[in-house]
């Protein structure tokens, strides 16, 4: 069974070569896309995704308040934090708000992979 991601970033080539990375990963599959927190908040609603990786600043609303909103309604939805900040503030405000990591959008799609895979696969906090 895949493991299904939502992608959630406000920048819509960022997204597309992030779909075109996760989709060829045999065991992942992106089933959405959402552009803002709002969006992502009632696609993760509708789509019931594995894993959520979500930007940490967009418009309407921020990776922090959409992580808060979707964990308050379903408590164990894994979300990763997905910025170009590496920025300590940023990374402590997703990490309160519930998400389980961090990572650079710098980072090589091994590495993404690798960690979508070990946080889809863990119990949560």
């Amino acid at each position: 069974m895949k493991i299904r991601v939502l992608i959630v970033d406000d920048h819509g080539v960022f997204r597309s070569g992030l779909k075109a990375v996760i989709n060829h990963q045999a065991d992942m599959e992106v089933v959405g896309e959402a552009e803002d927190g709002e969006k992502a908040v009632a696609l993760t609603r509708e789509l019931l995704p594995d894993i959520i990786l979500m930007d940490v600043k967009m418009p309407v609303l921020d990776g922090a308040e959409a992580t808060s909103r979707i964990l308050s309604e379903m408590p164990g939805m894994k979300i990763l934090a997905l910025s170009i900040y590496a920025d300590d503030g940023f990374m402590a405000n997703m990490m309160r708000a519930g998400a389980l990591g961090y990572i650079l959008k710098g980072c090589d799609t091994d590495e993404l992979s690798d960690t979508i895979r070990r946080i889809a696969g863990s119990r949560g906090i």
